[in-house]
């Protein structure tokens, strides 16, 4: 598998070799130890999460506060998304910009976000498989999203091939009434 620092730090993109043949398809999903280099500690992963979606959700942005504050190693086992994370670490020369990829099934490709930054995606695919390893139990007192269209954070949710709904993203009551980034109560 390859392991790639991206360009907010500590973000990490893991992209396996696939053996294909007549038969199907063969990777490897997760190796415990490899993120530990690239995250500079060792990390515990005690949760797993999966959400289905149908095209066009929209979940997030999420996080958790400190001291429950999750790192997430994030795949997508059928469909795609747009993922995107937005670093919120208050010593970060990149805090407040965002990052964003297209993890699907075909590419196989997983990103670990590391605890401090928010994440969201879209689906692009009815009947998207996310699962997510977190190294931090749900905790509810400790959660937190932000406004997947503030914009201050201007972020882009196009992507290729896809065409939004023209009602725009489904998007959950607790997420479309999420804070803008410049309302959250720092430090966290």
């Amino acid at each position: 598998m390859e392991v790639s620092a991206l360009k907010l730090e500590g973000l990490v993109l893991l992209t396996p070799k696939k053996f294909i043949d007549d038969r199907g398809a063969f990777w490897e999903t997760f190796r415990h130890g490899l993120l530990d280099e690239a995250a500079g500690q060792p990390i515990q992963f005690v949760q797993d999460n999966l959400s289905i979606s149908k095209a066009g959700t929209l979940r997030g942005l999420h996080f958790q506060h400190a001291p429950h504050a999750q790192g997430k190693l994030v795949r997508v086992a059928a469909g795609s998304i747009l993922d995107i994370t937005v670093d919120l670490r208050e010593s970060s020369a990149t805090r407040g910009q965002w990052f964003r990829c297209v993890l699907s099934q075909e590419n196989g490709s997983q990103l670990w976000v590391p605890p401090g930054f928010a994440h969201g995606f879209l689906s692009l695919e009815d009947h998207t498989v996310v699962e997510y390893r977190c190294t931090a139990y749900y905790h509810p007192e400790s959660e937190g999203a932000v406004r997947w269209d503030d914009p201050d954070l201007n972020i882009d949710w196009s992507a290729e091939g896809f065409v939004m709904p023209e009602t725009g993203p489904f998007v959950s009551k607790k997420d479309s009434s999420a804070s803008s980034l410049s309302a959250l109560d720092w430090p966290f």
